[in-house]
């Protein structure tokens, strides 16, 4: 089993609170959790204490993917640690997320470690991609609205 890591950076135009708290909250989950165009996030639940689960379905046509995980690392708006299950991952495989405010926003930094292969890691690297794009979307346009 290959000890493969990926790393992310992304600045999300919105506050570091705001960032922080979508992650654990299971109605902002439904809005951003998505990896590629066309899919959706039918159920997702959260229970938001270190120890705590959390559950998310994504749904790519009929297919509907599994993952779920158990909260590591809350560190209230700084950081978050949570394992990270799935059809396509192994044990003990974890995503890491920092979180700094920055003139623009909140930088994001996502460490995930742990993949079959490197196919796996570089598949989940663009899913991770386009999460934290619509995270960035879906904060925006809650601000825009108010």
């Amino acid at each position: 089993m290959n000890e493969l890591n990926l790393m992310l950076e992304r600045t999300i135009n919105a506050p570091q609170i705001d960032v922080f708290n979508a992650w654990l909250d299971p109605e902002m989950l439904k809005k951003f959790m998505m990896p590629a165009a066309g899919m959706s996030v039918p159920h997702a639940s959260s229970e938001p204490e270190e120890g705590g689960r959390f559950e998310i379905v994504m749904q790519a046509g009929d297919n509907e993917i599994p993952h779920a995980g158990t909260y590591r690392e809350i560190n209230r708006y700084e950081r978050l640690v949570f394992t990270w299950e799935s059809p396509f991952s192994v044990e003990n495989s974890t995503v890491t997320l920092t979180f700094k405010p920055v003139a623009a926003g909140t930088h994001v930094t996502l460490e995930h470690v742990r993949f079959i292969d490197a196919e796996t890691r570089d598949n989940h690297k663009g899913g991770w991609m386009g999460i934290l794009e619509t995270l960035d979307a879906k904060l925006n346009a809650l601000q825009e609205t108010g």
